[in-house]
């Protein structure tokens, strides 16, 4: 049996949450958890992987309504998997990208704002 959270946030309101954090944030990450409690291991490597770089973004717990969350990043991103990673509102992708480009030195460059 596995634990299906009720999702508390309608679809238009997860929407307009999503775009505006994307619109409005040098650099967003929409995780499961939040940066003291990281509720799954994909998320909590996102985070240490943009606090090497960064000290100033934005996250957003999509535990709330993890369906919605879903539907709307994916309109955004084309991905339905969580942890996303968006910068100057376009979408670099999830943990395992970030750990790619970390790889590849470029992740610092990536996560640079203009």
């Amino acid at each position: 049996m596995t634990f299906q959270p009720d999702s508390s946030l309608e679809q238009e309101e997860v929407d307009e949450i999503v775009a505006e954090a994307i619109e409005t944030n040098e650099v967003v990450l929409f995780m499961k958890g939040t940066e003291l409690m990281p509720q799954c291991g994909y998320s909590q490597r996102a985070l240490e992987l943009l606090g090497n770089h960064r000290t100033e973004y934005e996250t957003v717990d999509v535990l709330e309504s993890l369906d919605e969350y879903r539907t709307a990043l994916a309109e955004h991103s084309g991905w339905e998997t969580i942890p996303q990673t968006f910068v100057d509102g376009e979408f670099v992708g999830g943990s395992d990208v970030l750990a790619e480009l970390e790889d590849r030195g470029e992740l610092a460059e990536t996560l640079e704002t203009s």
